[in-house]
Parts: C-alpha cells; sequence; structure tokens
C-alpha cells in the first residue's frame, strides 16, 4: 500500500476579532452550528477558517461606477462610519468580469462565532437531501466542452498562449422551491474547514456554495495568499485514494499547471511586499471530493495602508481560474464558453475599514433562483491536457454540489 502523502491543513489568517466582535479564547460548542442554522435567505453567510458571519439587512449598497472597486468601498465604508456604523465593514461578491457591478454591502446588523470547523456540533449529521425529481441540463453538452478543450490545447502547441482555465454548467430546475439553508448545511458539513457562503447578488438570486481557495486574506500587515491548481477525484476506497493522492504530488502535467498560477500570484504580491515567503514545492489540501495541489504563500505589506481587497483586486484573475497570459486567456473564455460567468471564479469575503479581510476564489459554488440551479466547474487546460480528462475533472468537482442537492448526473 502506498504511503499516504502529506496533507497541509487550510491556509488561514491567525484568529483575530471581526468588526463587531470580541477575540474567542474559549470558543462555546454550538456558536457557529447556530449561526448556520439561523441562515435563512436573504441573510448573508460566510464561515472561514477563522470566523463564522451571519448578517441581516443593509446599511449600505457598494455602488458601481467608473471608480476603481477599494475606492468605492472605502468610500462607502467612510460614509457608513459616519452615520454611526462602529467598525463597519462590507461583505459578498465580486463577480469574475470587474468591470460588471459587484455585490457588497455594509450590513444593517452583524453576528459573529469562531470557525465551523473549531464548533464539534459541525460532526452531526445532516438530513440525507431529498429526492426532489431534479431535471439537469448541461450547458455546453460535454462533447462541445471536449472539443472546446482540444481547440485550446491545438492553439497552445502552436505557441499562442500557455493555460486557459475553461468552464462548463450543470442548469437544474426542480419542481418544488429550493431549500437553500438545507443545502448550506450540508455543504458546512461536508467542509467546514473551507469556505462556506450564501450571499445574495440580485433579487430573488443567491450565490450558495463551499470553496476551498483563499485570494488572500490580510491581517495588519501579514499577508496570506493560498493557490490551488491540479486535482484529482478523491475515492471512496482508502488504497485507492491515497495512490491518486501521491500521483497527483508526481504529476509533470499538474505540477507545471500549479507552478504557473504560483508564478503569477508570486509576481503579483511581490510589488506589495517586503518579504514574501514562496514554497518550493506544493503540498495536498483535501475537500470531500476533490485532491488538490496547494501552495501557501505569506508575506509583509511594503505600505500597511494597501487593504486586503485591493490585493486581491490586483490578483484577480489568476491563471487559476483565467489563464495565461491573462488577456488570451479571457478571449478564449469568451469565444469557448456559451454563458456568462457571472460570479463564478470572481471573489467572495469580508473586508474592513482597517484594510483587514478575507477573500476567497469563488468555486464549487451555483447560482440559486426560487427553484433553478446553475452550477459551475472549471478546469485548467495546458499543452498536455486530455479533453477527455478535463471533462472528468469538471464532472468530479460538480459532486460537491450534486450531494449537497441530492442530485446525480
Amino acid at each position: 500500500m502506498p504511503t499516504a502523502p502529506e496533507v497541509a491543513p487550510p491556509a488561514q489568517t491567525p484568529e483575530h476579532p471581526h468588526p463587531h466582535s470580541h477575540p474567542h479564547p474559549h470558543p462555546v460548542a454550538g456558536a457557529a452550528t447556530a449561526l448556520l442554522a439561523a441562515y435563512t435567505p436573504p441573510a448573508r453567510f460566510l464561515g472561514t477558517p477563522t470566523r463564522t458571519l451571519l448578517t441581516t439587512g443593509v446599511h449600505a449598497e457598494v455602488p458601481h461606477d467608473e471608480r476603481p472597486l477599494p475606492h468605492r468601498v472605502t468610500a462607502t465604508l467612510t460614509a457608513a462610519h459616519r452615520a454611526g456604523v462602529a467598525d463597519p465593514y462590507v461583505i459578498g461578491a465580486v463577480p469574475f468580469d470587474h468591470t460588471a457591478p459587484a455585490a457588497l454591502t455594509v450590513p444593517e446588523t452583524s453576528h459573529t462565532a469562531p470557525p465551523l470547523a473549531a464548533d464539534p456540533l459541525i460532526a452531526l449529521p445532516t438530513e440525507t437531501p431529498d429526492a426532489t425529481g431534479w431535471r439537469i441540463r448541461p450547458v455546453p453538452a460535454p462533447e462541445e466542452y471536449r472539443a472546446g478543450v482540444a481547440a485550446a490545447v491545438d492553439r497552445m502547441w502552436r505557441g499562442d498562449f500557455s493555460k486557459v482555465v475553461l468552464a462548463r454548467t450543470l442548469e437544474l430546475t426542480a419542481p418544488a422551491p429550493l431549500d437553500l439553508p438545507a443545502m448550506l448545511q450540508r455543504l458546512a458539513r461536508r467542509d467546514p474547514a473551507g469556505y462556506v457562503f450564501a450571499l445574495p447578488t440580485a433579487p430573488g438570486r443567491t450565490l450558495i456554495g463551499a470553496s476551498p481557495e483563499l485570494l488572500v486574506s490580510r491581517r495588519g500587515h501579514k499577508i496570506v495568499a493560498n493557490p490551488l491548481a491540479g486535482s484529482a477525484p478523491r475515492s471512496a476506497d482508502l488504497a485507492e485514494d491515497v495512490r491518486r493522492a501521491a500521483a497527483l504530488l508526481e504529476s509533470a502535467k499538474d505540477l507545471h499547471e500549479h507552478a504557473v498560477v504560483v508564478d503569477g500570484v508570486h509576481q503579483a504580491l511581490a510589488a506589495h511586499c517586503t518579504e514574501l515567503t514562496v514554497p518550493a514545492r506544493p503540498t495536498l489540501v483535501r475537500t470531500a471530493t476533490m485532491w488538490h495541489l496547494s501552495t501557501t504563500v505569506t508575506g509583509t505589506l511594503t505600505d500597511p495602508a494597501v487593504s486586503a481587497l485591493e490585493l486581491a483586486c490586483a490578483l484577480h484573475p489568476t491563471p487559476a481560474v483565467c489563464g495565461t497570459p491573462t488577456a488570451t486567456a479571457r478571449e478564449v473564455i469568451r469565444a469557448t464558453e456559451p454563458f456568462d460567468r457571472g460570479f463564478f471564479t470572481g471573489v467572495v469575503g469580508w473586508g474592513d475599514a482597517k484594510g483587514d479581510g478575507e477573500w476567497v476564489v469563488t468555486i464549487r459554488c451555483a447560482e440559486a433562483g426560487e427553484r433553478s440551479l446553475r452550477l459551475y466547474a472549471g478546469a485548467g487546460v495546458v499543452a498536455a491536457s486530455d479533453p477527455e480528462a478535463e471533462t472528468a475533472e469538471t464532472g468530479a468537482k460538480f459532486r460537491t454540489f450534486l450531494n449537497a442537492v441530492g442530485a446525480t448526473l
């Protein structure tokens, strides 16, 4: 039997109080799961490895105009403070297309608790999803997705670009209104150490998911980024699961794909840091359904006035969700994907007036309507990619959400 490979814990910022809260030196059992149980749309829920947040109401929305997003957020937080909001912060989602409107708000009321993973009650089983009679339509069809991957690989062999991330979707329709709180419970209990979210993006629309990938976090002058690239599906058989993990650590194709992403993150952050630590080789992180190559990058800011959101905007989109060179990859995505990504492969998180915050890559997610879900999954395509394997990888990534709603392909 193969030796179990080293698995890294999720990257996270040091535990520190959220605005409107106090440190939690002695976490109370049930505090985080109580917030999870209290979620009902259109509230905002965000669980990270450092905190659990549940907010209701909207004090202010971040406007959409020609100013850079960090400037708009700063102006909104400044106005909220002047209006009497103590330690205001924003929470919400930023789309893949940075020119499209974000869905960021200063909440009216906010509740915070320790991380879900620190709450022993998170291990309690959740109810099995009911068989709802889902109708599932893939967009594009799998054969069209494979053709798009093959066309991208051909262009890479001609030297046009070196990587692109191509996504596909599943459109699910239910005969009855969706139970979003139950979906969120199942997502959170399957991967409590990740980043779990349910955030309204428009009237009657909710972005819901469980992402394993931290784009960037900031506490004071210390920053952390955790790019993931290179994946393999988990197996229910322990020996096979370990074999897949070990093979991923030795895969030349996946290590190359990962190196491209880490180099992009390194270059983007180096301009803002006096110190930057980038491990030479990746480790592994696991979710309930996937293994991922992972590198935890840590740094010290040159200018402590640079906010977590400014860093997120400097990093977004990384080669992990777009490709490289970025402009060419965007063009390939627009020409190949027959849908608008919306908030998929954008950013979700929170940020306060001091510049601290956590911003997460929006993957393993769906956009929910009253009776519909659009699930998204993407795969990094490089010259060594096989269209069949990339289609299978996206299918494995869909399992995170399909399992949460009781649907099968």
